[in-house]
């Protein structure tokens, strides 16, 4: 049972990246999915979340209008689009199994993925 994110890399400000999380050994059907971020020196971030059933999402103001999160349940994998990054973007990338409340973001997370850097920089 595990999630592998992938996607990262280095871009110049303004640019994009697709992050991906996929599952094995699980399928993310029934999960509540979220991506945290932690940059050097600084407290981990919940940045977005999506929900099994509807389909809701959450998204910190931070990203909000930035970001994009999704989800395809018959790849099990959670995607998170980001657009127009900045270099204050720039962090370890982590996908996760959470509770993702509309209001509050991502809580409570199980299952993590092992985290994809993200460097945004001329």
């Amino acid at each position: 049972v595990q999630l592998q994110a992938s996607g990262g890399g280095l871009v110049q400000p303004g640019g994009s990246l697709r992050l991906s999380c996929a599952a094995s050994g699980f399928t993310l059907d029934y999960y509540h999915m979220g991506w945290f971020r932690q940059a050097p020196g600084k407290e981990r971030e919940g940045v977005s979340c999506i929900t099994s059933a509807d389909g809701s999402t959450f998204y910190a103001d931070s990203v909000k209008g930035q970001f994009t999160i999704s989800r395809d349940n018959a790849k099990s994998a959670v995607y998170l689009q980001m657009n127009t990054l900045k270099p204050e973007d720039t962090a370890v990338y982590y996908c996760a199994t959470v509770v993702c409340t509309v209001g509050a973001g991502p809580t409570h997370p199980d299952i993590w993925g092992q985290g994809t850097q993200v460097t945004v920089s001329s």
